[in-house]
């Protein structure tokens, strides 16, 4: 079935003298075109997703390869039936992707080896291969490639501390790295490079990529691929289905993410519906009872209602 929308990831490392002038008149054409999304402009790019109608999205690619700076962007494209984010927002950032490096990395100048999907399924069932994921925890915790590495970081800049700290385990390996789209491969595996790994690669295009290629097919990818926008999780694998998301409370097999309801806390847990109802949308008892609880708020519950569902999992209620 054709569907209405699509949305569009895409990402290019360019030098720009005036970003903050240019993320103003991006902004500017992307409000009156009446695209919906997120693009982040910096001197070292743009990167972006956004939806819209099929005509609006043809018309916002026709004016990238139009432009100056971002001719030659390349798009990943997906149907979709409505749009995936709810405004238009273009900021300005001092990085594309937030690694604050002493010593910045330009891809342009250097990066690993970008691999075709083909090309990282075959390499990565090799010997003497690490793959390691250049995401965030609750990232690979949805889906993640078969025995792929799952650093221990909430944020991608704490990324290079990590590999410092477990570089024994890299050395003297191929090593492999992906992401969502791409991005931030480019950085993750030049900086590889400048801290001494001889053999580094990176999968082109990232997981959105590999899910569409129509001979790998995503496989060897268990579970869902988390996107940063109103859908949350896309499948990648079309070969096999394998449910790697746990409960954050019963350790049940589970691929719906929600945010804690303590607005100070706001992590990230796979909850299914069940027990965010009885766990109050909470990761903690601190939480199930902070004052500004978002949950307790949305569903108008009163203390004898939150009373009742502490004292069911066994919780006597502080105040």
């Amino acid at each position: 079935m054709n569907q209405e929308y699509r949305v569009l990831l895409y990402y290019k490392y360019v030098s720009i003298e005036n970003p903050e002038e240019v993320a103003n008149e991006h902004r500017q054409f992307c409000t009156d075109l009446g695209l919906k999304g997120r693009v982040i402009i910096a001197s070292e790019g743009i990167n972006g997703t956004v939806s819209g109608t099929i005509e609006q999205t043809d018309a916002y690619m026709k004016y990238m390869e139009e432009h100056l700076l971002f001719s030659g962007t390349i798009f990943k494209i997906d149907e979709a039936s409505e749009h995936a984010f709810k405004k238009m927002k273009v900021r300005y950032r001092p990085e594309l992707v937030t690694l604050r490096l002493e010593d910045d990395i330009d891809p342009n100048v250097l990066t690993g080896k970008h691999l075709e999907p083909k090309e990282f399924f075959a390499e990565m069932q090799k010997e003497d291969t690490v793959v390691i994921d250049a995401r965030n925890d609750y990232e690979y915790d949805l889906g993640h490639f078969r025995g792929a590495v799952r650093p221990d970081i909430l944020n991608f800049r704490d990324l290079p501390q990590w590999i410092r700290e477990n570089k024994k385990e890299f050395e003297g390996k191929k090593i492999l790295t992906y992401c969502t789209g791409g991005i931030r491969c480019e950085k993750f595996s030049g900086w590889l490079l400048q801290e001494g790994f001889k053999d580094v690669s990176q999968l082109e295009g990232g997981i959105v990529t590999y899910g569409k290629d129509p001979e790998v097919q995503g496989e060897l990818w268990d579970g869902q691929l988390y996107v940063f926008d109103e859908r949350i999780s896309v499948p990648v694998n079309r070969k096999e289905n394998v449910i790697v998301g746990k409960d954050y409370f019963t350790g049940e097999p589970c691929e719906r993410y929600v945010n804690c309801a303590n607005p100070e806390c706001n992590k990230k847990i796979l909850c299914g519906e069940e027990n965010e109802y009885k766990y109050l949308r909470s990761c903690s008892h601190k939480c199930r009872v902070h004052p500004r609880n978002r949950y307790v708020a949305e569903h108008g519950l009163s203390e004898e209602d939150v009373t009742e569902r502490l004292t069911a999992i066994g919780k006597e209620v502080i105040i």
